[in-house]
């Protein structure tokens, strides 16, 4: 089972608690876009560790890979689904990886 998270409040208790809930929502994230997916792939916890121990690098990864999750799970859905994993990708790199939380975060909203 998914709990659907509101983007705004998320968004807000990562910057309030300065990064700490961002971890948090980082795992659940992963967890959620398996469950979603119905795929075995990496757990949240397994990929905050790969994120440390490769000094972030990881994370670039694990951006793209999410997008081209939820995309797949958007067209076995019959919903319109892009090329996000290139948009959480680039919104990485340009600093604003909390808006691919929440670009993640609402997609996993509306395919719970």
């Amino acid at each position: 089972m998914v709990q659907q998270r509101k983007v705004g409040i998320c968004v807000l208790l990562s910057l309030v608690t300065f990064g700490i809930y961002a971890i948090y929502w980082f795992i659940c994230l992963t967890n959620d876009t398996n469950t979603v997916t119905k795929t075995d792939g990496t757990s949240g916890g397994m990929a905050l560790l790969l994120t440390f121990v490769t000094c972030g690098i990881y994370c670039f990864y694990w951006m793209y890979k999410q997008g081209e999750k939820l995309d797949q799970a958007k067209a076995a859905q019959g919903l319109p689904s892009g090329n996000s994993g290139v948009l959480y990708l680039v919104l990485t790199f340009l600093g604003l990886g909390i808006v691919s939380y929440a670009l993640m975060q609402d997609s996993i909203n509306k395919l719970a």
